[in-house]
């Protein structure tokens, strides 16, 4: 690999981490986001002649670090205050130490009740997870200026209020959880189906969520702690065989179930069990039972399609959601025919649930087309068509528009 791309990859893997540590060192989001671009510019004119440090992350922290300092003490000339800040800085001491941690600490702020939920999961996609503006507004379907102010407010929220950059007490810890368990939950599906682009799957971003999950359960081990790390797991053991050899999707019962991980699953399958087995369960982890029924059908044949739908309903019970809802008229039609599932589709259609939501359509165009009223298929297939920006579904998509027949002259 040649040095930029080694630069390059340097970037995608310790970036987010040392933007983390940067802002626990410098204690502000902006003056942080500008010393990682320094960091990263004196980087690319000095590793080609000093070569790559041992421990490129510490390295990028003590540059920015510096370069922010330099920075305070040139804008202290127009505002004296800011040479305080900048002896303040010059004079602290920071550790590598917990720098593990500092990411776990950053979602916590981002995510503090002081900010808007909106807001929160915004800010955590773009500061923790690098997402543009324009894909963080298509997961909120937004426009980018509207996530943009978002993120500005939320950070000014956090300046103003002097919201500290550290893990709640262990007292505060349940009262903050849930939002928490939310933006990972979001960033895990950024990757595990990127909003758009060329590609199916982003595998830094649902690594990420599941690490972030991972230190949260070493802090609090709570059920949907648990249920939340077991969903991803589960998810992510199918991970390779989603995309065919030339990255086409390929659907869950079409899936080659030998390429699926089976330690993730094991793993995915025992925490449930935790889970469950505590009586005191929550939403996360119905859907991680959902997803471990699917893992241990040796194929898809044997998928204990009852036993999903009774998952489903206790589901709709405790987060009635016409998305579940529609996830459950899927289940439905494996049990019991295209004829019921598209009447419990239709029925979420004609409420005006969803109606934006591309994943609706399509289901209605495939029970449509397994009944054979193709004309209806076609138009489904269409609506779901125009509303995908993900292009690997959008080519399935057209695959299945291309599979009926021609349209009547």
């Amino acid at each position: 690999m040649t040095l930029s791309g080694q630069v390059e990859a340097i970037y995608r893997s310790e970036s987010r981490r040392v933007l983390a540590t940067l802002i626990r060192v410098l204690g502000d989001f902006d003056l942080a986001e500008e010393a990682l671009h320094e960091a990263f510019f004196v980087a690319v004119q000095r590793w080609p002649e000093d070569g790559i440090p041992d421990n490129p992350r510490a390295w990028l922290v003590s540059t920015g670090r510096f370069k922010a300092i330099d920075r305070l003490r040139r804008q202290a000339r127009f505002t004296p205050l800011l040479q305080e800040q900048a002896d303040t800085l010059q004079a602290a001491d920071w550790s590598d130490d917990d720098v593990e941690d500092d990411r776990l600490r950053l979602i916590f702020t981002c995510c503090h009740p002081a900010l808007a939920p909106d807001a929160q999961a915004a800010l955590t996609l773009r500061e923790i997870c690098d997402l543009s503006t324009e894909q963080i507004a298509h997961a909120f379907l937004a426009t980018p200026a509207t996530i943009a102010q978002r993120i500005v407010r939320a950070k000014g929220k956090i300046r103003d209020a002097k919201i500290p950059y550290q893990v709640p007490s262990r007292a505060e810890l349940p009262e903050r959880l849930d939002s928490v368990l939310r933006v990972i939950y979001l960033v895990f599906n950024e990757g595990y189906t990127a909003s758009t682009g060329a590609d199916l799957t982003c595998e830094d971003l649902t690594l990420e969520a599941i690490r972030l999950c991972r230190l949260l359960m070493q802090l609090l081990p709570e059920p949907e702690v648990m249920g939340l790390l077991a969903l991803m797991l589960l998810h992510e053991s199918r991970r390779p065989a989603r995309t065919s050899a030339n990255g086409e999707l390929v659907l869950l019962d079409a899936q080659d179930r030998g390429l699926w991980d089976t330690s993730l699953i094991a793993e995915g399958c025992n925490l449930v069990e935790q889970a469950l087995s505590t009586r005191c369960f929550g939403p996360y982890c119905l859907q991680a039972a959902i997803a471990a029924v699917h893992a241990e059908a040796a194929c898809a044949g044997e998928t204990d399609w009852r036993q999903i739908i009774g998952f489903y309903d206790v589901l709709l019970r405790a987060v009635p959601s016409p998305v579940i809802e529609l996830n459950r008229a899927v289940a439905v039609a494996m049990e019991q025919g295209p004829l019921v599932g598209l009447a419990l589709v239709e029925g979420i259609l004609q409420r005006g649930d969803l109606h934006d939501y591309h994943l609706a359509h399509s289901a209605r165009g495939e029970f449509c087309r397994q009944l054979g009223r193709l004309e209806e298929a076609r138009a489904a297939y269409e609506k779901a068509l125009s509303l995908t920006q993900q292009v690997p579904e959008k080519r399935f998509i057209m695959r299945r528009l291309a599979e009926l027949n021609p349209p009547r002259q």
